[in-house]
């Protein structure tokens, strides 16, 4: 059975691969925002038949205080995790921009998921996997807009945070090569039936067991063992080319740059 730590779990694609994963046996580390949702879903998930033990952790991936904390309460508790899923995501919120004038879809969907994983990559074995969630929603990351310096609307922040953390996947699957574990972006499949696609396109979406099937698959299964530095598109149902930008080892390096120049900044800045 593998130690599983999962961001977002406490609704959508999220919330159905938790449920897979726990019913499999699988001790889950699950992460959240509010205190009560996490407190809930960890005792749905404890409700489950077969169900693994569920450990939650609360953090705001806002702040990147609260992510540096949330590392370290998890590696506290945890010499190894198997595989990590960075999967929470933000579309659109009533406050887009964070208190130190940073995109908050850049910090939610990018920055975050990239510091977690660096202050927990010695924790996973060689023989892990780290699953960050894409998009089919992917255009070019404006470095300007990454380090809040150009406003976006919802769709553009969403877009280019999504190509954004395809191309730090692609940088450090690269960077640590057989020295770690696998870094592979997955998009899950577009307009699933999550609240992030409710309010942003007012549909009512497919199924998220598809989502969740995939993130699955993406974790444990064998198809996705050599699969590190590559992108599964889940609407075309195989590895694919994502936004070409992404296959510019330059512009994932300043990609990479810009997003740790962020963290330091946010490091001594943060309110």
């Amino acid at each position: 059975m593998k130690t599983i730590l999962l961001t977002g779990a406490t609704d959508g694609i999220g919330f159905e691969t938790a449920k897979l994963l726990v019913a499999m046996g699988h001790t889950l580390l699950i992460h959240g925002r509010s205190e009560q949702k996490l407190a809930d879903t960890q005792q749905q998930l404890r409700t489950i038949s077969g169900s693994g033990a569920v450990q939650a952790y609360r953090a705001d991936l806002s702040k990147i205080a609260d992510v540096r904390r949330l590392a370290a309460d998890i590696a506290e508790d945890h010499s190894s995790i198997d595989v990590i899923i960075n999967n929470a995501g933000v579309f659109r919120t009533a406050t887009p921009t964070t208190e130190n004038g940073h995109d908050l879809r850049f910090i939610v969907n990018t920055v975050s998921p990239y510091l977690l994983t660096q202050l927990l990559l010695s924790l996973v074995p060689t023989d892990g996997r780290v699953i960050n969630l894409s998009s089919a929603a992917q255009a070019s990351v404006s470095l300007q807009a990454l380090a809040g310096e150009e406003p976006l609307g919802d769709n553009q922040a969403y877009a280019q945070s999504k190509l954004a953390i395809t191309m730090w996947t692609f940088h450090l699957a690269k960077a640590i090569g057989a020295k770690g574990p696998a870094i592979i972006a997955v998009n899950p499949a577009s307009l699933l039936a999550s609240k992030m696609v409710k309010d942003a396109y007012g549909v009512a979406g497919n199924d998220l067991g598809i989502g969740a099937d995939i993130l699955m698959r993406a974790a444990l299964n064998e198809e996705f063992e050599d699969a590190s530095g590559k992108y599964f598109d889940n609407d075309r149902g195989q590895f694919s080319n994502p936004h070409p930008d992404a296959l510019s080892d330059e512009k994932n390096k300043s990609v990479v740059l810009a997003i740790e120049e962020i963290i330091a900044d946010l490091d001594v800045n943060e309110t």
